[in-house]
């Protein structure tokens, strides 16, 4: 099971700070972040915002740094009313990843201003020049507790570790496991990973995460085993189905046949629910399997408020009617869809639309009054899925843990961001890909708010889906 506290950022905020942390001349500079904090299971800071401490106004040497306590003053009013938490962050220049004596000094008198100021959780850290962070955090007592992962979320995805055993660093630089090593392993097992929906994509998803080893499975689904599941839900068997077992109970027993005790966490509610979120929001990765489009906007708003990297998988078998042959197979798609905070969320690519909302909510309350829209063609894009597709779901599925991995622990030839979304064509025999500047932007309000109410800006989390 995964332990520890979290610092997470996104590679825009990490860029930023790397760009001031070093300017070329070889001395050490400062920051301060602000974070929202979430306290689940274990404490996560989600970095929001960064106050840039000039270089005129500190004293700085090689190994050597003293800055004014204005900008400490400024951190603390601009944390207050919120609570945040507040970072400072420094520059080694030499390449140590580590707090020296100096730093030790200097976190002892500044944490005592800090809770004066604004009594929660702060935390020092520092970086290094290839942009590795190491982290630590004080309570109200002052005793300092290692962050033990810090994770910068974006085209790549950089996980750095305090137990350099899942993230390696040699001559002063961090890399990251090579894929499909054992080292790989390892780091996956420091690492929680939440699967929404267990059905058909979703079951896959978890199966092949179960056996990467992760740490900490999380599992979402109001739904139970039904006899029509068997032929594409993994695990799933007659007894499950003749006893309506919760899929996400069922599979964490199939977790705990392979893994043992400890690593599976099923949620047997919708993810529209408090209690499902709030779980989601422990997660370091997230992989939505979802048939609807309010699961995945709800999924959308998790990973931009908790800093969570989101992995969409989606497969399509739209039909056509052919005069003289009757209804054939249109198409065979498989879509994913990676998501960045920060960057293009599923509502900028229009996985889901406000229109589709509407009609997904019309389809709930009054299926003949949708029927009757839908054969007026004023909903489009709703295609029944053929029931026998686990072959369909098994390849979307993999796909879409290989795009994990493949940011984690890169291995591409070209850069990630060429590939935020990937669409199987199957029928013609194609995959086409999508870059992240292929798609546009609108800046998210709710970015690294974290937990703050009302629950991911929706009034009420008490609605099914």
């Amino acid at each position: 099971m995964k332990t520890g506290a979290t610092l997470v950022m996104t590679e825009a905020l990490h860029a930023a700070l790397r760009e001031h942390l070093f300017p070329g001349d070889g001395l050490e500079a400062a920051a301060i972040v602000l974070c929202t904090r979430y306290e689940g299971k274990r404490t996560k800071l989600i970095a929001k915002s960064m106050i840039s401490v000039p270089y005129d106004v500190c004293e700085r040497r090689g190994d050597f740094l003293r800055w004014p306590g204005d900008y400490l003053e400024r951190a603390i009013s601009e944390s207050e009313a919120a609570q945040l938490s507040i970072m400072l962050i420094h520059s080694h220049p030499g390449g140590f990843l580590g707090f020296s004596e100096l730093d030790d000094e200097s976190d002892c008198i500044t944490m005592r201003s800090l809770f004066a100021g604004v009594e929660v959780i702060h935390g020092s850290a520092i970086m290094i020049p290839d942009g590795a962070v190491t982290a630590r955090i004080y309570d109200s007592s002052q005793c300092p507790t290692d962050v033990a992962l810090v994770s910068v979320i974006g085209d790549d995805i950089r996980l750095y570790f305090t137990d350099i055993n899942g993230h390696a660093v040699l001559n002063g630089k961090s890399r990251a496991p090579m894929a499909f090593t054992s080292e790989m392993t390892q780091a996956l097992s420091k690492l929680s990973v939440a699967v929404i929906g267990v059905s058909g994509t979703g079951s896959v998803v978890a199966e092949q995460v179960t056996r990467l080893g992760f740490g900490e499975i999380i599992l979402i689904d109001h739904d139970r085993v039904e006899p029509r599941n068997l032929n594409r839900i993994l695990n799933s068997t007659t007894a499950d189905a003749e006893s309506s077992a919760f899929k996400v109970k069922m599979f964490a027993d199939a977790i705990e046949r392979v893994r043992g005790k400890g690593v599976a966490y099923p949620v047997s509610k919708s993810v529209s629910t408090r209690e499902a979120v709030l779980a989601v929001a422990d997660a370091d990765i997230l992989f939505c399997c979802v048939d609807t489009r309010f699961a995945r906007m709800i999924a959308d708003r998790l990973a931009s408020r908790f800093l969570i990297p989101l992995f969409d998988v989606g497969v399509l078998i739209p039909t056509m009617k052919v005069e003289a042959v009757g209804m054939t197979i249109a198409g065979v798609y498989g879509r994913i869809d990676y998501v960045k905070p920060g960057g293009a969320s599923l509502a900028d690519r229009e996985v889901y639309t406000g229109e589709s909302l509407r009609a997904e909510s019309l389809r709930a309350a009054n299926p003949e009054a949708y029927q009757q829209q839908l054969q007026h063609g004023y909903i489009q894009g709703f295609h029944e899925e053929a029931p026998a597709v686990i072959s369909l779901n098994m390849l979307a599925a993999s796909t879409c843990v290989m795009e994990f991995l493949a940011r984690a622990f890169p291995m591409r030839e070209e850069s990630n961001a060429n590939y935020a979304r990937t669409l199987i064509k199957f029928r013609e025999a194609e995959q086409e890909f999508t870059a992240e500047s292929g798609f546009r932007h609108t800046p998210d309000s709710g970015l690294a708010l974290g937990a703050a109410e009302p629950l991911l800006g929706i009034a009420d989390l008490s609605g099914g889906f």
